[in-house]
């Protein structure tokens, strides 16, 4: 605890989700989920799989935000591992990691299951 001008400042440490506390799937999951979790980051998505090939600069087109936003949201999906980017001359060029989205759609299907497997409610 710090005083200052008599107020107590407690110092502590933010972090407050624990991640460490939970298995390196369940932290891989909830990845994939937080980068899912913005409209924008779902139509790039689908627009990457409608194209099926690598795209460097069409997104921009295909979606009503500015470059910057689109390249954020980008960055997003790359860091979960949702998509791939290739540096092609000077533009980066994007596209579906099919294993990653493999291994998503097998989690989904596993819960998918055991969720019709119980007899509740």
């Amino acid at each position: 605890m710090i005083i200052y001008r008599n107020i107590a400042i407690y110092k502590y440490k933010m972090g407050a989700t624990k991640t460490e506390n939970f298995t390196d799937r369940q932290n891989e999951i909830a990845n994939i989920a937080r980068a899912l979790g913005h409209p924008a980051r779902v139509a790039i998505i689908e627009h990457l799989l409608k194209i099926k090939s690598c795209i460097c600069g069409d997104i921009v087109d295909e979606l009503p935000l500015a470059q910057p936003t689109i390249s954020q949201h980008l960055k997003e999906l790359k860091n979960a591992g949702l998509i791939k980017g290739n540096v092609n001359g000077t533009s980066i060029c994007y596209c579906i990691d099919e294993k990653a989205m493999a291994k998503f759609a097998k989690q989904l299907e596993k819960w998918s299951e055991q969720a019709n497997e119980i007899k509740c409610c």
